[in-house]
Parts: C-alpha cells; sequence; structure tokens
C-alpha cells in the first residue's frame, strides 16, 4: 500500500510518501510545500493545491492519511490552518484517494505505542521503523512520516472521510 502522510498547514505543509508492504515500511520521499508569509492567503492556497496535485500525480498513492484537525488559543490561525485542510481535502478527492483522518492522539499511539508520547520519542520511532539515518530538519515533515505509518498501522480499521 502506497500512503501520503499530510501535516496540514498554510506556511508548512509536510507530506511522506511511505510504502507498507509485508509489515514493511520504504519512504519513497518527503519535503514541505512552503508558502510565503508575504504572498495573498488565496496564492498561499493555489500553491498548495498545485504542489500537491502534482505530488499525487507524480507518486500514484492509494490513500491519504491527515491530521484531524485541532483547536488551538490562536482562532485566526486555527481558521488559515482549517482553510489549508480543505484545500488538501479537495485536491486529495480531485485525485480519487482515500482519505483518513488520525487525532494526535491515534498518531502517538500506533508510533511508540503510548498515546502521550512526546515528539522526541515520536520522532526516534519514526527514525527506527524507517531505518532512516536521520530525520528531516522540519518537524512537520516528520509528523508527515508518523502520520503514514499510523495509517499503514491502523489501516484495517480506520472509517476513510
Amino acid at each position: 500500500m502506497r500512503i501520503l502522510g499530510v501535516d496540514p498547514g498554510f506556511a508548512i505543509t509536510g507530506y511522506s510518501i511511505i510504502d507498507y508492504i509485508g509489515n514493511k515500511f520504504h519512504l519513497e520521499t518527503s519535503g514541505a510545500i512552503l508558502t510565503e508569509a508575504h504572498t495573498s492567503f488565496p496564492l498561499r492556497l493555489e500553491k498548495i493545491n498545485q504542489e500537491l496535485d502534482d505530488i499525487i500525480k507524480t507518486y500514484q498513492p492509494e490513500a491519504m492519511a491527515i491530521e484531524e484537525l485541532f483547536f488551538n488559543n490562536n482562532a485566526k490561525t486555527a481558521i488559515n490552518v482549517a482553510q489549508a485542510r480543505g484545500v488538501i481535502l479537495i485536491t486529495a478527492r480531485q485525485n480519487h484517494l482515500n482519505i483518513y483522518e488520525y487525532t494526535p492522539l491515534q498518531v502517538k499511539q500506533a508510533v511508540t505505542g503510548y498515546g502521550r508520547a512526546d515528539k522526541i520519542q515520536v520522532q526516534r520511532m519514526v527514525k527506527m521503523i524507517l531505518n532512516e539515518e536521520k530525520l528531516p530538519k522540519l518537524d512537520d515533515v516528520t509528523d508527515s512520516m508518523a502520520m503514514a505509518i499510523c495509517h499503514a498501522h491502523s489501516s484495517k480499521f480506520a472509517q476513510k472521510l
């Protein structure tokens, strides 16, 4: 199964393409879609749409795993992330992907076995599971890897959107 893991954001959208075959993982590619703060918000959303569409068309994943939106104290940030997430969801649907969402607790549980694991514990397990020497500098990219791993471990029980 080829999984697109996405950590949604409007400044940084982390993505990973992970193959999961016979209980083995292979990281095909990962990176971040970056948008500039000085760019108008609609153009930032358009860039996310176009780059994600290219990634999907290039790597042909079967499913997308995305973080369920959680609310923080900054309402403006939450609304902007929600808009970016909406663009990501529609891009996936336009490419006929099955979409699955997971809470941070579910991701931590699936990756580390402990739902209250801290970021460092999750990063160490992602590195070990994917057999990578080092992880990307951006946490958003590592988070997208964890999202894809979570889906691989949870796909039998997952409800698609």
